[in-house]
């Protein structure tokens, strides 16, 4: 059963009905003068029910990140493609967070910027890396049984050409299209065919790089046609995987293995920065908090459709939104928790319309020299400052008993963990290359924990709320279990344990409803926990 515990809440104590109104660069030589920012404010993260890195912005003369690790730094500072491309390293890389704001010159770049943060990050973080070949987890494509389903081309030159799988097309009319991605290649390598399916995750099945491993170097005339994995519960026992495609079709397959990758390698890095300039405030003072430049909010026509958002370059946009969700936005809630916010039932009820206008001085620009987009971390302030406004909204932050979710152990199966292997999950299959979710199109989520804490098992889940679908609470850890572990997990997503998958997807379950796994053969997350790893959430 559910436990309680005591945590933060927001209590709304007035809230008035609203009148109608390219190569790997080089680390810094140690010959040349590094280029600098002027002054930088580093600091931990504060907490969020969500924390995604963002950021990279230059704006108001200031250069932005936020909610970052320390891969996700060096990815930006060296402009990497991703940080599973960042080798070695102390096990804290992928799992502390840094807010950086750095005063820059009103001509900086962002390739100035990215300098400059390279610097910082030697200076501040004392962060020392070389080039070198590191292993990066891969899909690489080789011949599935001796000979492969090709035909030689006599063209010279070509490409692999997507179609889109929302539009029927000749080869593929009517209804069994739905989902379906054909692939057409002409004259192709398959190298240019790794990097097609690499281009879109395979239509979602694959989380990492596709390499050509084959060692065929001719070109080749082909078509390749699957079901998008978004697809494969609604259409059933004929969809066909990614994996089944390549091999029934071109006799080839994909084996999950990690391989050498050029990459940039980290000999050292410190977990605290040195601290922050005495001289801080004055020379870089707090910046007034960003404000739209006008917004309409009006109540939502009841004939009109509801649950739209969308911000979209300078304009944000939401119809028929509850109040009740856009203060849990505002203030970081998790509206799906209704112990987290204590005020007037209406607030679930009335729907309002929001369209705003930011100003393009607060977009910023990103690392391609373009217009940014709006953060999250300022659309947050800034929201609240116009709810307060508008609803002239009054709230006091407390501490009451709430409900949670407790991590027991119960004959626990978990491997130990190497201490210095980087600690964090991500989306895909373990060392072992195994993916569960071929036998079963039900298993629609698959995550891989490396070194990894109960401890920080339970603030994942607290932090990453749902487990597709599962937990709408607080997780603590009651399991006495010490040290770190390795552990991957297959589950369904809560809406196919409800009687569903083949067709329509059904509601998902209430909050805290505990969903046992389907006849349909979808597993839920309670019982894939305990059935694969001995652990309970009661």
């Amino acid at each position: 059963m559910r436990t309680f515990a005591s945590f933060a809440v927001l209590a709304v104590v007035a809230v008035p009905v609203l009148a109608q109104a390219p190569p790997l660069p080089s680390p810094p030589s140690a010959t040349a003068a590094p280029v600098k920012f002027e002054i930088a404010d580093i600091h931990k993260s504060p907490p969020r029910n969500h924390p995604n890195f963002s950021g990279g912005l230059l704006r108001g003369g200031r250069y932005i990140l936020r909610q970052a690790t320390m891969g996700d730094l060096i990815t930006t500072a060296y402009s990497l493609k991703n940080s599973i491309y960042v080798g070695g390293g102390p096990s804290w890389l992928d799992w502390d967070r840094y807010d950086i704001v750095a005063k820059v010159p009103p001509d900086a770049t962002p390739e100035t910027a990215r300098l400059m943060l390279q610097t910082l990050l030697a200076e501040r973080l004392k962060l020392v890396v070389h080039h070198g070949d590191t292993p990066v987890p891969a899909f690489l494509l080789s011949v599935a049984n001796g000979k492969p389903n090709l035909k030689p081309s006599t063209a010279t030159d070509g490409s692999c050409q997507h179609q889109s799988p929302s539009n029927p097309t000749p080869q593929d009319p009517g209804p069994g299209s739905m989902g379906t991605i054909i692939m057409n290649c002409r004259a192709a390598s398959l190298s240019s065919l790794a990097a097609a399916i690499d281009s879109d995750g395979g239509g979602g099945y694959l989380s990492y790089p596709v390499v050509d491993a084959t060692g065929l170097n001719g070109v080749y005339d082909f078509d390749l046609k699957w079901t998008q994995k978004f697809f494969l519960t609604r259409i059933g026992p004929s969809a066909v995987n990614i994996f089944q495609a390549l091999e029934q079709q071109l006799g080839l397959k994909l084996d999950f293995k990690s391989t050498p990758r050029p990459g940039l390698i980290v000999d050292s890095v410190n977990e605290q920065p040195t601290p922050n300039s005495p001289q801080l405030d004055a020379l870089m003072p707090p910046q007034p908090p960003s404000q739209f430049e006008v917004a309409t909010i009006r109540p939502t026509d009841p004939n009109k459709q509801r649950g739209m958002g969308r911000i979209s370059g300078d304009e944000l946009n939401f119809q028929g939104i509850p109040l009740k969700f856009l203060i849990t936005l505002a203030w970081d809630l998790d509206p799906r928790d209704e112990t987290t916010l204590i005020a007037p039932g209406w607030l679930d009820s009335d729907h309002i319309d929001i369209q705003a206008k930011i100003a393009d001085s607060d977009l910023g620009v990103n690392s391609a020299g373009k217009p940014g987009t709006l953060d999250i971390e300022d659309l947050r302030p800034m929201l609240r400052t116009l709810l307060i406004d508008r609803f002239q909204i009054k709230y006091h932050m407390e501490d009451r008993p709430a409900n949670a979710f407790t991590l027991i152990a119960d004959h626990p199966r978990l491997d130990k963990a190497d201490p210095s292997e980087r600690t964090g999950c991500t989306d895909g299959p373990g060392r072992d290359g195994k993916d569960p979710r071929l036998d079963n199109v039900m298993l629609n989520s698959l995550v891989t924990c490396r070194n990894m804490t109960m401890d920080q098992y339970a603030e994942l889940l607290t932090s990453r709320r749902g487990a597709g679908g599962y937990l709408f609470y607080t997780v603590v850890n009651a399991t006495g279990l010490k040290g770190s572990w390795d552990f991957t997990i297959s589950w369904s997503s809560a809406d196919l344990t409800q009687g569903g998958g083949m067709g329509p997807s059904p509601a998902p379950p209430s909050q805290g409803e505990i969903t046992d796994s389907d006849p349909n053969g979808a597993i839920s997350y309670h019982d894939a926990l305990k059935k694969e790893h001995g652990l309970k959430l009661g």
